[in-house]
């Protein structure tokens, strides 16, 4: 396999982003850069770890960091990434069928922005979600700045794009996992709904929320207690909520 070449590759700045990026997708990785001017144990690690995989490494000066981080704290460390690619709808029922345990699905309905799916693809990642599903239209792919915020999470949570949601959806369903969507006029709170079994979380993009034919095929709907002023949160930070508490019910089930 040819080496790769930082042309077309996207900078991962910080420690933590390049150490993720190293571990979870080296063969994505084209180059890594350090800071000539800095010894630190972590850089070293960072060294060590980029050399095993066969990735060249370069010390340059931290002027070139700053400038190629554009503003990033990359702490002495960036690597140069070529971004993963979305896998396709072919790819969900071998997905679904190697799932050991009750299924736990994150579906996104038209989610934009990029720093919103890098921050889902995250809290995915961190709540032991077995696959982010979106359309490919009207929805972010993930680009550099996605992978960016998702600190090593695109290259280890499967992104499936799917033609139509709303038929993938009827599909996931057969399978027995029931889908729980989130909307603000919802009668029944997260935290009233049983989130152990085979369960996928839908959320609604930016803006409008769950489309129609989402919302109708949504087993049940559920809302967060907005106590404040507030009348909704940032998408990214409702699936977080809603993420961690299917991980609570879970951790807590009686074995």
């Amino acid at each position: 396999m040819p080496a790769l070449s930082i042309k077309d590759q996207s900078p991962v700045a910080g420690i933590h982003s390049v150490r993720s990026a190293l571990k979870f997708g080296p063969e994505g990785v084209g180059e890594l850069w350090l800071d000539q001017g800095r010894r630190d144990r972590r850089l070293a690690e960072l060294a060590e770890a980029a050399r095993k995989a066969g990735i060249r490494i370069r010390q340059v000066s931290a002027a070139a960091l700053d400038r190629a981080a554009e503003g990033a704290n990359h702490q002495g460390a960036l690597a140069w990434v070529q971004a993963p690619a979305a896998r396709p709808q072919r790819d969900l029922d071998a997905l679904l069928d190697g799932i050991e345990g009750p299924a736990l699905l994150l579906l996104l309905d038209e989610v934009q922005d990029p720093h919103n799916l890098g921050a889902c693809l995250r809290s995915a990642d961190a709540a032991g979600v077995h696959a982010v599903i979106a359309p490919k239209d009207k929805a972010a792919g993930l680009t550099p700045v996605v992978c960016k915020v998702a600190s090593g999470a695109a290259e280890t949570v499967p992104y499936i794009q799917v033609t139509n949601l709303a038929r993938t959806m009827d599909q996931i369903k057969e399978r027995g996992i029931w889908l729980i969507g989130t909307a603000g006029e919802a009668e029944s709170e997260l935290y009233d709904r049983d989130l152990t079994g085979p369960v996928g979380l839908v959320m609604g993009g930016e803006g409008q929320g769950l489309r129609r034919l989402t919302r109708e095929r949504c087993d049940a709907l559920v809302r967060l207690p907005m106590l404040g002023r507030v009348e909704s949160l940032n998408v990214s930070v409702a699936a977080g909520v809603c993420l961690y508490e299917a991980l609570r019910q879970r951790r807590s089930r009686p074995l």
